[in-house]
């Protein structure tokens, strides 16, 4: 039987029944459709239609079985890649501002953006600190049919970041490869990666049913689902910046427009900033026990078009028929 069915960090104590919490992880371990091609970590497994690591997995089961959305939470969903990192710095910044724009203070300086606000799936349920004090933050890579029931009923808040397919491949072929690197001492082929990805089989893919599950929710429940692209908060960033503010309960005041708190975020925040910290030059972010991996590697260039630089025209043109196909008559492109 495979190790991580032995070696886990989760704490099953809350649980009803803790073994057969656990029987029903093995199963799904023993039984899912499984591919062992690219991931840096271990084997993906097919659950609810999506791919996890099982560690992934784990945490999957046991937020659907024991997390309680409070009205208050605010919930940052996104697939990986696709601009969480920025996404958690900003609203973490905007729902702790007094904090975040003095710098004696500020946790951003001193902690990465994953730490300040976990991950629903990963933190939550592991022996660790898993919320800063008195945050209403989470954040999740989950599918938005796979999210807790407590979740999707209670008037807690989500807000889903997406990206360009093609933007979106080349960042986790690069996450991944470099994480790899380090380990086995290569980079991942990026045509059995383009491949896998075109598949559906990565990371929470397939990519294209990530998206599409959460903006048909926000079309459902618009008060309650903010749909964010990765472009338009480049393109626009006080824009789109004001407008979660407003959608998470802290909007700005008239005298903190004039003071320039809004733009004094933007520079915080900004990749170019953020990029240069010292925690997230020189630091680590252990995802689970087993699996730490170095600040640095979630500030590649934070670039829109990055893909340009690494897909071919056949690349492109595949990766957008799929997009095209996938979204046709959803109302959502991607420009």
């Amino acid at each position: 039987m495979n190790a991580f069915l032995h070696e886990s960090s989760f704490n099953y104590e809350r649980c009803c029944d803790p073994e057969n919490t656990k029987k029903k992880f093995k199963e799904i371990i023993r039984t899912a459709p499984r591919n062992s091609d690219w991931t840096a970590f271990t084997d993906l497994f097919q659950y609810e239609g999506f791919w996890h690591s099982p560690r992934f997995l784990e945490g999957t089961l046991l937020a659907q079985e024991l997390f309680q959305a409070r009205p208050c939470d605010i919930i940052l969903c996104s697939a990986p890649k696709t601009g969480t990192t920025w996404l958690k710095a900003l609203t973490f910044a905007i729902m702790n501002r007094a904090l975040c724009l003095d710098d004696s203070k500020n946790p951003l300086l001193l902690a990465t953006p994953h730490e300040c606000v976990p991950y629903l799936e990963v933190d939550i349920f592991q022996n660790k600190p898993n919320r800063y004090p008195d945050s209403p933050l989470l954040a999740t890579h989950l599918s938005f049919d796979s999210l807790p029931n407590s979740v999707v009923d209670s008037d807690c808040k989500l807000v889903y970041i997406c990206r360009d397919p093609k933007d979106v491949f080349v960042s986790l072929w690069h996450f991944i490869g470099n994480v790899r690197a380090k380990e086995e001492g290569y980079l991942f082929p990026l045509e059995k990666a383009f491949e896998l990805f075109c598949q559906g089989a990565s990371l929470n893919g397939p990519y294209w049913d990530h998206v599409l599950g959460y903006w048909k929710a926000s079309l459902e429940f618009p008060k309650k689902i903010l749909f964010l692209k990765y472009e338009d908060l480049k393109r626009e960033t006080e824009f789109y910046l004001e407008r979660l503010a407003e959608f998470v309960g802290h909007p700005f005041s008239a005298s903190e427009r004039r003071e320039g708190a809004v733009e004094k975020i933007m520079q915080l925040c900004s990749f170019q900033n953020l990029s240069k910290l010292e925690v997230n030059k020189t630091g680590e972010y252990a995802i689970f026990s087993s699996v730490v991996v170095e600040n640095s590697k979630y500030f590649r260039k934070g670039e829109v078009g990055d893909w340009k630089n690494c897909l071919t025209g056949e690349m492109k043109d595949r990766i957008d028929g799929i997009t095209e196909e996938k979204l046709r008559g959803s109302g959502l492109t991607f420009d």
